[in-house]
């Protein structure tokens, strides 16, 4: 396979893809954030609304650490 060119911002984001699934698994199964079929648009959106405020009660929340030069090149884009 040839090698694909990737922007740098995704190769940085690439790196700490594992902190990422890490967030998306604790909304889906703690915070019980699913992807159903909702019979109306206000039902999906209070119990989306209702887990991120789930999430933001957990004692311990993951965080993104971003360097300097994360921050340049997310300016530069």
């Amino acid at each position: 396979m040839n090698p694909k060119v990737m922007k740098l911002w995704d190769h940085l984001m690439l790196r700490k893809r594992f902190i990422i699934e890490t967030i998306f698994d604790q909304l889906k199964n703690i915070s019980q954030i699913e992807h159903s079929r909702h019979c109306r648009c206000t039902s999906f959106m209070i119990n989306l609304l209702a887990g991120l405020i789930a999430y933001l009660f957990q004692p311990k929340k993951l965080s993104i650490k971003m360097t300097r030069f994360d921050k340049q090149v997310l300016m530069q884009i």
